[in-house]
């Protein structure tokens, strides 16, 4: 934990469907921390049109993933910002081990180090339904069972190993990412001070 602003430095992790973006953005919003979403980073770089946003565009559209080294660079810059000195929650990043370790030397220059792993389980029976009636009320046509099911089985394949990483550090804090909304965010809430880590109330 920052001795300094007693922000913390979180990464939330969740399936499609667990409400991830949601209490990242409570989370963000209560510690005063920035979500730091690489989706989103990206997106804005398409939509801006720099030289890193036709790169990215071209690698997706070619159906291929933007490199480690890309998305370790794009991170390191964000978290120099300075909103992301004290505190911040990373979502969607590090996806892979070998960009845990990035993040870890990242870290360590400063000597900082992640405070918590907050991770959202969602039985997956009950995420299906959910992002079924979804994509019919937001009338999402492509994202059928099928395509949905595919999702949720590459979420688990790529976390899977991140999720051991963290556990052996004691750094995880699982929570049951199903129910009312502020039921879960109560039981984030809960978690976190478990670990010392009280969030503020708005």
């Amino acid at each position: 934990m920052s001795a300094a602003a007693g922000k913390p430095r979180l990464l939330i992790v969740g399936p499609p469907g667990s409400g991830k973006g949601t209490q990242a953005a409570f989370l963000s919003e209560r510690f005063g921390i920035p979500a730091i979403s690489t989706g989103d980073i990206f997106r804005a770089h398409i939509k801006g049109g720099t030289p890193l946003g036709k790169q990215v565009q071209e690698l997706v559209r070619g159906g291929g993933y933007v490199p480690d080294s890309v998305t370790n660079e794009i991170v390191r810059g964000r978290l120099h910002e300075p909103d992301a000195i004290d505190g911040f929650l990373l979502d969607g990043y590090p996806r892979t081990t070998d960009q845990v370790v990035a993040l870890d030397a990242l870290l360590a220059e400063s000597g900082a180090s992640l405070d918590a792993v907050v991770l959202l389980e969602a039985d997956t029976e009950e995420v299906v339904v959910r992002l079924l009636k979804r994509a019919e009320a937001e009338g999402r046509p492509d994202d059928t069972e099928e395509v949905i099911r595919h999702r949720l089985e590459l979420y688990a394949q790529e976390t899977a190993p991140l999720i051991e990483v963290f556990t052996a550090r004691g750094l995880v804090v699982a929570v049951d990412g199903l129910g009312e909304v502020a039921e879960v965010t109560a039981r984030i809430d809960a978690a976190l001070a478990a670990r010392g880590i009280i969030v503020p109330a708005v």
